[in-house]
C-alpha cells in the first residue's frame, strides 16, 4: 500500500493560492497571485530536490495539473531532479471536467475523489506525492487519506485567498517529523498524520 504526501506552499495566514505567479489562479478575485517568488533560494532549491527524489507516482488536482502540463513537459534536461520524475513517472488527475491529458504518463481519476484515491493508495506500492492541488488536498484531508503534509511556510500575509483549514476543518492531530528554515526566511515543516486531537486542561 502506498503513502500519500502533500507538499503545499502557504503564507503566515494559510493561503495557498497562486504562489507561483500572478496568472496562476485568480478565481475570487485574488490579486496576490506570485508570493512565493521572492523567496526561492538555493536551501528552498535543495528542500525541493529532496522531496523530488523520492516518489512514486503523483497525484494533482485539475488547476495544478493544467499549470504543470503547460510547463514541465518542455523541461528536458535529464540532470534536473524535478523535471526528470514529473515526466517519467505516473501522474493521476483527479478531474470530473478533463476529457482527455496530453502529458505522457497520465491517468485521469473521474470518479468520486475520495474512492477513487484510497483505491490508488491500495494499488501502487512507495510513496505518492502531491504538489499543490489544494481544493482536492482540503477533500483528502477531511477523510484522513493524506498521510504526510510538507508546509512551506512563507513569511508573508495577504489577508485574502484560498486556505488549506477553513473553517470547518476536520479535527487532525500530526506529529512534528521534521523542521527548518531557508536563509530567506521560509519556514519547512514535516508533519505525520497522528489521528484525533488529544485535549486537556491546565487548570
Amino acid at each position: 500500500m502506498a503513502t500519500l504526501s502533500l507538499t503545499q506552499f502557504l503564507t503566515l495566514d494559510g493561503v495557498y493560492q497562486a504562489p507561483g505567479g500572478p496568472d496562476e489562479d485568480t478565481s475570487g478575485g485574488f490579486t496576490h497571485g506570485g508570493w512565493s517568488v521572492p523567496y526561492g533560494d538555493d536551501d528552498f532549491g535543495r528542500f525541493m530536490n529532496d522531496v523530488f527524489a523520492r516518489p512514486a507516482a503523483f497525484l494533482l488536482g485539475r488547476r495544478t495539473y493544467d499549470i504543470f502540463a503547460s510547463y514541465w513537459p518542455k523541461q528536458t534536461d535529464p540532470a534536473d531532479p524535478i523535471a526528470s520524475k514529473l515526466n517519467a513517472l505516473p501522474k493521476y488527475v483527479a478531474t470530473t471536467t478533463l476529457e482527455s491529458a496530453d502529458w505522457a504518463g497520465t491517468t485521469l481519476l473521474r470518479g468520486d475523489a475520495v474512492q477513487e484515491v484510497a483505491a490508488l493508495k491500495e494499488s501502487l506500492d512507495g510513496e505518492i506525492q502531491m504538489h499543490g492541488s489544494g481544493g482536492l488536498a482540503r477533500t483528502l484531508l477531511a477523510h484522513d487519506l493524506i498521510d504526510t503534509l510538507h508546509l512551506l511556510v512563507f513569511p508573508v500575509v495577504l489577508g485574502t485567498g484560498l486556505r488549506l483549514f477553513p473553517e470547518g476543518a476536520r479535527p487532525t492531530a500530526f506529529r512534528l517529523a521534521g523542521s527548518g528554515v531557508t536563509s530567506a526566511g521560509v519556514t519547512l515543516h514535516t508533519y505525520e498524520h497522528a489521528g484525533r486531537p488529544a485535549y486537556g486542561s491546565y487548570a
